[in-house]
């Protein structure tokens, strides 16, 4: 049976210079950085993992950019998964800020329980979405890789910090709320699950563009 892996890839850095939480709203495009980020990831991810079959990414402009010098070094198509998009957030099209949602009674509320969170989608719904898209890119890499007898099948999906980061922390068996400020998951990094046990659960985290030093605020993911 064929080793198999899926690197979950977080996307670029994002043109926002008003510090929008812009989630899943339309039309945000990766910075000049963000695409130096892309090709960083199209340079070096090949090099570390020569055995990629399969590339998707979410449908949100940021996640396909960033995806794109990566399928076209290895001479693949850009494919759209839509389990691996941003996570739903009520406050999303805001300027956020601790002290803002202290002292507004509506975003207070909002945040009312930040265990599930009460802000927007669960994180336990965000992780087994992504769980899934993996899976069944898994099951793709395991019948391309016996139809041609390899040995090795990898697959890359690009997607956004929270999601990466819930799935990391339901596949390690963690508690799903956390502190978003310990989130190891930097822009155009690296978490890859691998077979340890036949189910994609063992996780390897690489900060790959961690040199590269960020030109817009960096709210939203």
């Amino acid at each position: 049976m064929a080793q198999l892996r899926i690197h979950l890839v977080r996307h670029g850095e994002v043109y926002n210079p008003h510090g929008i939480l812009y989630g899943r709203m339309p039309g945000y495009h990766l910075s000049e950085r963000g695409f130096e980020m892309a090709a960083r990831v199209a340079e070096a991810l090949p090099e570390r993992d020569p055995h990629i079959c399969e590339v998707a990414a979410s449908p949100l402009l940021r996640a396909q950019q960033t995806a794109a010098p990566l399928a076209q070094a290895l001479g693949l198509e850009v494919g759209v998964e839509e389990r691996v998009i941003e996570a739903g957030n009520d406050f999303e099209g805001s300027h956020v800020t601790a002290r803002g949602v202290l002292t507004t009674p509506e975003w207070l509320y909002m945040a009312r329980n930040p265990l599930r969170p009460s802000w927007g989608e669960p994180y336990l719904a965000q992780a087994l979405r992504v769980r899934a898209a993996m899976m069944s890119m898994r099951a793709r890499l395991a019948t391309a890789a016996a139809a041609r007898g390899l040995e090795e099948a990898s697959g890359v999906l690009v997607s956004h910090q929270l999601p990466i980061w819930s799935t990391r922390l339901f596949t390690e068996g963690r508690p799903l709320a956390h502190d978003p400020r310990r989130r190891q998951c930097a822009l155009a990094s690296l978490t890859t699950f691998s077979d340890g046990s036949g189910t994609l659960d063992t996780v390897v985290y690489e900060d790959i563009a961690g040199d590269m030093p960020l030109t817009q605020p960096g709210t939203g993911a």
